[in-house]
């Protein structure tokens, strides 16, 4: 936690739409710790903007700040896809989407990832996954063998607050995690790189 806030002090500020996202869900969500926040936003944006992606794909959009940070590296004419679970939250990041000055690019999904992305007929350039954990696997398996090569993907909560560093790994989340993180490890169609930024 220090380090981190050391790395958010020296790191670029986030614009007031992010700050104001961030102050909402903290003061009004009931799992404020889901947002991504200014650390992993600012990682998120840098990545998407050094791919330069025309498509990403979003599974998980919470109150819509992971979005909103990844869609600052879009193309002129990209678009991102987001698919969020729970209506109240989708509700949530759809306002804020329409306050965005990528409003225009991005396109919000209600519903199960499972059953909507086989509909999502698009060349995706750009991955983000951070929805329910025992839900990685199978969209991890609905989506690999159809990208392109040198498609990123990029999993959120790969270290699940550090449960999977014990020895015995306890709760349904963590083993998935723990499972998907082995699965990851043994595919040789993927580089794969392990960041320890936040989760």
């Amino acid at each position: 936690p220090l380090a981190n806030a050391y790395a958010e002090l020296n790191s670029s500020d986030t614009d007031p739409l992010l700050r104001e996202i961030h102050a909402f869900t903290q003061e009004n969500h009931a799992e404020p710790h889901m947002i991504s926040g200014p650390l992993q936003g600012n990682l998120l944006s840098m990545l998407s903007k050094m791919i330069k992606p025309k498509r990403i794909l979003e599974i998980g959009s919470f109150t819509g700040y992971s979005a909103i940070c990844l869609a600052k590296g879009l193309s002129s004419d990209g678009v991102l896809h987001t698919i969020e679970l729970r209506k109240e939250d989708a509700n949530i990041a759809q306002a804020y989407f329409d306050r965005s000055q990528h409003a225009h690019q991005i396109k919000l999904h209600v519903g199960n990832a499972k059953e909507l992305l086989p509909m999502l007929d698009e060349d995706w350039d750009l991955v983000f996954i951070d929805a329910d954990k025992t839900g990685y696997l199978d969209y991890y398996g609905l989506l690999i063998e159809k990208v392109k090569p040198g498609t990123f993907f990029i999993i959120d909560n790969v270290l699940f607050h550090g449960e999977v560093l014990k020895e015995k790994i306890s709760g349904k989340s963590a083993k998935a995690v723990a499972a998907f993180n082995a699965f990851i490890r043994g595919d040789d169609r993927v580089e794969k790189l392990m960041l320890t930024v936040r989760d």
